[in-house]
């Protein structure tokens, strides 16, 4: 669960203004739901996941993830979430499997656990061909499911990607989003971040779209389309960001 209140984030310009990145930004995701977070470059996604990630503090508003709170409980916020963005570094030095396994000992993954959990992601992922190639040597795609990998690999019970698929060909992003699916169905708490609208059409329960910082709209997308008289998930989208 989810459930973000008047979350807001302001920084400082370069002559000492305040600049509004996220304004009072209200929603709830529940277990076994994709919610869609939609809107333009610049919208504020980005900073309000990270906020919701424990990246950056909130200037006001509460959130809480998995019942924690993002200011208060932030280890507690970390060990339940896992991340993924189009942007995910890899080491280029360490092989899919070291690096995946590194980050299960970083959660203190009991190692009788960890080998039978990575073997499981290994495989539903379809890694094994390369999981003992060092990241430099990855791919796109093999470093985007290694990222997908890493994010799952302590099993947390909330997700949240950020426009994953960017960049990826039309096999891989199918992958991403099989897999996504396949998390909804066990019940994880997902966010999905994108501005794909072939994607939130196969993916997402619900969408806010964002727009200037603000959530302009929220709801089911039989709801928005029945709302604003518009079919054409595309067009109903550009009318609410424009």
């Amino acid at each position: 669960m989810i459930e973000v209140r008047d979350l807001s984030k302001w920084f400082r310009g370069a002559g000492g203004e305040r600049v509004t990145a996220v304004d009072s930004v209200r929603f709830t995701v529940r277990p076994g739901e994709v919610f869609g977070l939609l809107g333009p470059n610049g919208a504020g996604k980005t900073t309000t996941l990270r906020m919701l990630c424990t990246v950056l503090t909130p200037s006001a508003g509460t959130a809480t993830v998995a019942d924690f709170d993002v200011v208060t409980q932030p280890g507690e916020v970390r060990r339940h979430v896992g991340f993924l963005s189009a942007n995910t570094g890899v080491y280029d030095r360490m092989t899919a499997w070291e690096m995946v396994e590194y980050y299960g000992r970083l959660n203190q993954i009991h190692p009788d656990v960890l080998q039978p959990r990575m073997e499981e992601l290994f495989a539903t992922l379809q890694m094994t061909d390369f999981r003992d190639v060092r990241g430099g040597q990855l791919s796109t795609g093999m470093k985007q499911k290694l990222s997908i990998a890493r994010a799952l690999v302590n099993d947390p019970p909330v997700l949240i990607f950020d426009e994953p698929t960017a960049g990826l060909d039309v096999l891989v992003q199918r992958a991403v989003l099989d897999n996504v699916k396949r998390l909804r169905g066990r019940g994880k708490t997902i966010i999905f971040s994108t501005h794909i609208m072939r994607e939130v059409e196969k993916l997402c329960d619900r969408v806010a779209v964002m727009a200037k910082g603000k959530v302009v709209v929220c709801g089911t997308l039989e709801e928005l389309r029945t709302l604003y008289k518009q079919d054409d998930l595309e067009e109903l989208f550009f009318s609410l960001v424009s």
